[in-house]
Protein backbone atom coordinates (compact mmCIF):
# COMPACT_ATOMS: atom_id res chain seq x y z
CA UNK A 1 0.00 0.00 0.00
CA UNK A 2 1.60 3.21 -0.80
CA UNK A 3 -0.04 5.29 0.93
CA UNK A 4 0.46 3.43 4.21
CA UNK A 5 4.07 3.04 5.63
CA UNK A 6 6.09 3.09 9.01
CA UNK A 7 9.23 5.71 9.45
CA UNK A 8 10.89 6.27 13.05
CA UNK A 9 8.16 3.94 15.10
CA UNK A 10 5.49 6.11 13.70
CA UNK A 11 2.93 5.91 10.96
CA UNK A 12 2.39 7.55 7.74
CA UNK A 13 -1.27 7.23 6.40
CA UNK A 14 -3.44 9.35 3.31
CA UNK A 15 -0.83 12.28 3.77
CA UNK A 16 -0.37 12.64 7.85
CA UNK A 17 2.86 11.52 8.97
CA UNK A 18 4.11 11.03 12.39
CA UNK A 19 1.02 9.28 13.27
CA UNK A 20 1.00 7.39 17.06
CA UNK A 21 -1.09 3.66 16.81
CA UNK A 22 -4.35 5.33 18.35
CA UNK A 23 -4.23 8.19 15.90
CA UNK A 24 -3.85 5.58 13.39
CA UNK A 25 -7.01 3.97 14.15
CA UNK A 26 -8.60 6.93 14.22
CA UNK A 27 -7.71 8.21 10.83
CA UNK A 28 -8.69 4.46 9.33
CA UNK A 29 -11.67 4.90 10.85
CA UNK A 30 -12.83 8.29 9.58
CA UNK A 31 -11.49 6.27 5.73
CA UNK A 32 -13.79 3.47 6.55
CA UNK A 33 -16.73 5.47 7.25
CA UNK A 34 -16.50 7.25 4.59
CA UNK A 35 -16.60 4.56 2.37
CA UNK A 36 -19.26 2.72 4.03
CA UNK A 37 -21.18 5.84 4.22
CA UNK A 38 -23.80 6.83 1.12
CA UNK A 39 -27.05 7.91 0.22
CA UNK A 40 -28.77 4.86 1.76
CA UNK A 41 -27.33 6.29 5.01
CA UNK A 42 -29.69 9.85 4.08
CA UNK A 43 -32.35 7.04 4.00
CA UNK A 44 -31.76 5.80 7.33
CA UNK A 45 -31.42 8.72 8.96
CA UNK A 46 -35.04 9.97 7.01
CA UNK A 47 -36.74 7.24 8.56
CA UNK A 48 -35.40 7.61 12.12
CA UNK A 49 -36.54 11.68 12.08
CA UNK A 50 -40.29 10.74 10.47
CA UNK A 51 -40.45 8.98 13.09
CA UNK A 52 -40.05 11.35 16.03
CA UNK A 53 -42.93 12.20 17.60
CA UNK A 54 -43.22 16.60 17.02
CA UNK A 55 -46.37 16.97 15.76
CA UNK A 56 -48.91 18.01 18.12
CA UNK A 57 -51.96 16.02 18.66
CA UNK A 58 -54.77 15.71 21.01
CA UNK A 59 -54.93 15.02 24.36
CA UNK A 60 -53.21 11.53 25.46
CA UNK A 61 -53.83 9.34 28.33
CA UNK A 62 -51.29 9.85 31.27
CA UNK A 63 -48.23 7.50 30.50
CA UNK A 64 -48.72 7.88 27.12
CA UNK A 65 -46.30 9.34 24.12
CA UNK A 66 -46.95 13.30 23.82
CA UNK A 67 -47.22 14.35 20.05
CA UNK A 68 -47.49 11.64 17.00
CA UNK A 69 -44.73 11.42 14.17
CA UNK A 70 -45.95 13.03 11.07
CA UNK A 71 -44.91 9.46 9.54
CA UNK A 72 -47.46 7.37 11.47
CA UNK A 73 -50.26 10.48 11.47
CA UNK A 74 -49.96 10.42 6.78
CA UNK A 75 -49.91 6.68 7.13
CA UNK A 76 -52.92 6.21 9.44
CA UNK A 77 -54.92 8.59 6.42
CA UNK A 78 -53.42 6.66 3.23
CA UNK A 79 -53.43 3.21 4.78
CA UNK A 80 -57.33 2.76 6.46
CA UNK A 81 -56.88 -0.71 6.95
CA UNK A 82 -57.80 -1.68 10.56
CA UNK A 83 -56.11 -4.87 12.11
CA UNK A 84 -56.56 -6.57 15.35
CA UNK A 85 -54.09 -5.30 17.92
CA UNK A 86 -50.61 -5.31 16.21
CA UNK A 87 -47.64 -4.47 19.31
CA UNK A 88 -45.61 -1.57 18.40
CA UNK A 89 -43.08 0.50 19.47
CA UNK A 90 -43.15 4.23 20.71
CA UNK A 91 -40.51 6.75 22.60
CA UNK A 92 -42.25 6.03 26.10
CA UNK A 93 -42.83 2.59 25.36
CA UNK A 94 -39.50 1.28 25.01
CA UNK A 95 -38.69 3.87 28.00
CA UNK A 96 -41.36 1.59 29.96
CA UNK A 97 -40.10 -1.77 27.89
CA UNK A 98 -43.93 -2.43 26.94
CA UNK A 99 -45.03 -2.84 23.48
CA UNK A 100 -48.01 -0.51 22.88
CA UNK A 101 -50.97 -1.61 20.36
CA UNK A 102 -52.74 -0.29 17.26
CA UNK A 103 -55.43 -1.11 15.40
CA UNK A 104 -54.49 0.43 12.48
CA UNK A 105 -52.06 -0.67 9.83
CA UNK A 106 -51.02 2.49 8.90
CA UNK A 107 -50.06 3.38 12.45
CA UNK A 108 -48.61 0.07 12.98
CA UNK A 109 -46.13 0.70 9.68
CA UNK A 110 -45.39 4.19 10.97
CA UNK A 111 -44.54 3.38 14.04
CA UNK A 112 -41.96 0.56 12.93
CA UNK A 113 -40.52 2.12 10.18
CA UNK A 114 -38.26 4.25 12.88
CA UNK A 115 -36.98 0.72 14.57
CA UNK A 116 -36.10 -0.39 10.82
CA UNK A 117 -33.78 2.74 10.74
CA UNK A 118 -32.39 2.15 14.04
CA UNK A 119 -31.48 -1.77 13.12
CA UNK A 120 -29.63 -0.27 9.57
CA UNK A 121 -27.97 2.27 11.62
CA UNK A 122 -27.01 -0.11 14.54
CA UNK A 123 -25.59 -2.60 11.42
CA UNK A 124 -23.29 0.72 9.76
CA UNK A 125 -21.73 0.89 12.68
CA UNK A 126 -20.62 -2.53 13.49
CA UNK A 127 -20.29 -3.18 9.66
CA UNK A 128 -17.72 0.18 10.12
CA UNK A 129 -16.38 -0.68 13.57
CA UNK A 130 -15.34 -4.37 11.73
CA UNK A 131 -13.64 -3.27 8.52
CA UNK A 132 -12.01 -0.09 10.34
CA UNK A 133 -10.21 -2.80 12.86
CA UNK A 134 -9.47 -5.28 10.29
CA UNK A 135 -7.44 -2.75 8.22
CA UNK A 136 -5.50 -1.37 10.55
CA UNK A 137 -4.58 -4.74 12.10
CA UNK A 138 -3.36 -4.94 8.19
CA UNK A 139 -1.32 -1.70 8.53
CA UNK A 140 -0.25 -1.48 12.66
CA UNK A 141 2.67 -3.63 13.05
CA UNK A 142 3.18 -6.00 16.33
CA UNK A 143 1.92 -5.21 19.51
CA UNK A 144 -0.43 -2.00 18.18
CA UNK A 145 -2.58 -4.69 16.63
CA UNK A 146 -6.20 -5.40 18.35
CA UNK A 147 -6.93 -8.92 18.73
CA UNK A 148 -3.97 -10.45 16.99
Amino acid sequence: MDTVEELNGTYFFNGLSNLSATELYFWVLLDESAKHLGVDDLVTLALIILGQPIKGTRAKPIGATKGTSYLSSYLRKWIRIEVKSWPTLTTGSIKRRKFTYVNNLGAFVGRWIPILGIMILAYDVSAISYKTTARYNLIARGNDKLWS
